[in-house]
């Protein structure tokens, strides 16, 4: 559903949450769903700007709802902060992260989506040659670091159309910053990169 960031577009949103969800008998998700499409929608308006254009897109796989709002910033990622009781703002991705399973951002050349996910059983990604717990890791790590330092650090995992040299950019951030941290606090980076590529290697045989 295509809507313009506004105030009063929030309302006509909600009510068409609320007749998908009852048409798809999942009266139990409205209260929750209403509420996250509020939030991510006024967080267009408040950050991205009155007017932008943007679009709802709801769908489902098993029991499990999927919330999409797509806008056209790629520079505005809503992020998650503590937010004081009396601040004015702030709280609308806390409350996205308190009543959602899993949110986050995906950011492409021209757009980005923000998506946040609700009930049943957590849908599984597109399997990879190497996958396991490790791959599973460094997507979750990936996920988060896209939404802390924008937009270098775009790719689009989930349709398994990944554009490598920015997924590599963003791997080379995360291992860069983690170094600086760890040579920080008096750490031997040459040693973890050394006992790193041991494991990599030792990974593959």
């Amino acid at each position: 559903m295509a809507f313009t960031a506004h105030p009063e577009e929030v309302a006509r949103l909600r009510r068409a949450v609320r007749l998908h969800l009852t048409e798809w008998g999942r009266d139990d998700l409205v209260d929750t769903a209403q509420l996250c499409v509020s939030e991510l929608v006024s967080n267009i308006v408040t950050h991205v700007g009155i007017g932008t254009p943007g679009s709802l897109v709801l769908s489902t796989a098993g029991e499990r709802l999927r919330v999409e709002v797509h806008d056209p910033d790629t520079r505005a990622l809503p992020t998650l902060v503590d937010a004081e009781i009396d601040a004015e703002g702030g709280r609308g991705m806390a409350l996205v992260d308190a009543l959602a399973d899993r949110w986050g951002v995906r950011l492409y050349e021209d757009h980005k989506v923000t998506w946040c996910e609700f009930g049943g059983e957590e849908v599984a990604g597109p399997l990879t040659p190497d996958g396991g717990p490790s791959m599973e890791r460094a997507d979750a790590l990936l996920d988060v670091y896209a939404t802390l330092k924008p937009p270098a650090c775009s790719y689009d995992r989930e349709s398994g159309r990944v554009r490598r040299r920015v997924e590599e950019e963003s791997v080379i951030g995360i291992v860069t910053d983690l170094l600086h941290r760890l040579r920080a606090h008096g750490g031997d980076v040459d040693r973890v990169l050394d006992c790193a590529q041991s494991r990599l290697e030792a990974a593959r045989r």
